[in-house]
Parts: C-alpha cells; structure tokens; sequence
C-alpha cells in the first residue's frame, strides 16, 4: 500500500458512453445493487436491530465491492459513472455503519466524529473541483485499503455485542480494525485533501 505523493486530479474527460450504458453493464449494475442495501441495511441495526440480517448484508457488499471491480477489468467495463459509484457506495455503508452504532452506543462519539469530518471535508473538496472543471481525486490504494480495514471492523464490532464467548474474542479484533482503520481513512483523506489542493494549484497557474 503506497503513501506516496499524490498526483494531481486530472481534468474529467468528454468522450464516454451514455449514462444509461454505464448504468447496465454488470460492474455498475451491482455497484446500484450495494447502493440499494445501503437503507435496508441501516433500518436492519436501528429498527428490528437483526443483526445477523445486518451482518450477512454487509458481507455481501464486501464481496460485490471486491467483485465489481475484477469484473470491471476482465470485461472492460471500466467507466466512469463506476469510479463514482464504487467509492459512493463504500461511504454510504460507512456513514450509515457509524450512524447506526452512535445511535445503538456500540462506538462512542470521538470515533465517530472524525470519520464523519472526514468526509464533509471531501464533499467540500469534490464540489470545489467539479466547479474548476475537474473530476474528483483519484482513489487511492491507502483511501481503498483503509475502507476495507473499516468494512472488516464493523461485523466484528457486531459480533462483540452480548456477553458470549464469541463476542469476548471478537471484541478485541473489532476494536483493533476500528482504530486501525480509522486512522488510515483520515489519512487518506488528508491525502485526497492534498490531491484536490495540488490540482486547484496547478489550474491557477495556468
């Protein structure tokens, strides 16, 4: 996983097919899929709190995040409504995990809030680039890795409620994801900060 620099956003590009291809070719197709479960899986930990329902959807995110994307390169499907769509959906479960364990108490606040900044800041930065005729910064193997790290954190956080044996040996592992993960996710979004800055930069010295 690089921590390298990050390169400057590149000016979106013209020449693509029309949203609705992109919408129907099979990567983007699940990417819509994941983005469907984001409600369904929020209303499963605040309402009837089925946390195995919750559990088994959020695992089958991971594996159709993690399918997507291969599919996208073995059928060259590669577009860019996907590059949007992958990252949106992987925030939503985020922001909708966070949410929902602040609500439930299983987190406390402090973890919370700077994942939440975290993107705010990047919304800020994606609108202020799309404004100046730029796409939003590229995804980066750290801003990926630490999702992951995060998505494996939150059902071992879920497998840590109640006093079983189970959750006394999924407590820790859950907490040491969270706090792992938590910190590269605001790296990376320091580093997407830089990315967005550096573009901006570079326009007005054009």
């Amino acid at each position: 996983m690089s921590t390298a620099a990050p390169e400057p956003a590149a000016p979106a590009s013209a020449a693509e097919p029309s949203l609705l291809r992109q919408a129907l070719n099979v990567p983007n197709m699940l990417s819509l899929l994941r983005l469907a479960g984001v409600p369904v899986f929020l209303w499963l930990l605040l309402g009837p709190e089925e946390d195995g329902w919750a559990l088994a959807l959020l695992v089958f995110s991971a594996l159709t995040d993690w399918l997507d994307g291969k599919l996208a390169r073995w059928l060259n499907q590669m577009s860019r409504l996907g590059q949007l769509l992958d990252p949106a959906a992987d925030r939503l479960y985020i922001l909708a995990t966070l949410i929902a364990f602040l609500v439930r108490g299983i987190i406390p606040w402090w973890v919370v809030v700077p994942l939440v900044l975290r993107e705010a800041v990047l919304g800020v930065c994606v609108l202020t680039l799309r404004r100046r005729g730029f796409a939003p910064p590229e995804v980066t193997y750290l801003g990926k890795g630490a999702t992951f790290v995060l998505m494996y954190a939150f059902p071992f956080l879920l497998l840590a409620q109640g006093g079983s044996d189970v959750a006394a040996v999924a407590r820790p592992i859950g907490y040491a994801f969270t706090i792992w993960g938590g910190v590269l996710y605001v790296w990376s979004g320091v580093l997407y900060v830089v990315q967005a800055r550096n573009a901006l930069r570079g326009a007005g010295d054009d």
